[in-house]
């Protein structure tokens, strides 16, 4: 509506006007309301699903990948946060290819399957 159009209309008018936007307002807020209740509702039960009775799918083991030159017992599989000595030897100037464990092809074969 233009602002011209409701400035000719009389008290009465406005407020009949007034009272039929807030009543459709009002409906169409709770129609919507019902609608995200019902969406609530189903989200809530799917994960109510899926936190109970199933247990979690396992993980594969995860091989170490780099092996810190001056201690062989620290390793790292790449994954994560770096470790402190990949992040010194790394500020050194040497390159995380410096630090991989060299595998033989049956353990390739292992951890790709």
């Amino acid at each position: 509506m233009k602002s011209n159009n409701l400035e000719s209309k009389s008290t009465e008018e406005l407020w009949n006007f007034y009272e039929q936007v807030t009543s459709t307002l009002a409906r169409k807020i709770e129609a919507e309301k019902v609608k995200l209740e019902d969406r609530l509702r189903v989200i809530e039960k799917t994960m109510s699903g899926i936190s109970r009775g199933r247990p979690r799918r396992p993980y594969p083991k995860v091989f170490p990948k780099y092996q810190n030159p001056k201690n062989p017992a620290e390793k790292w599989s790449g994954r994560g946060k770096r470790p402190h000595w990949v992040r010194a030897q790394l500020k050194a100037g040497k390159k995380l290819e410096h630090f991989l464990i060299a595998r033989s092809s049956t353990e390739r074969r292992l951890q790709a399957g």
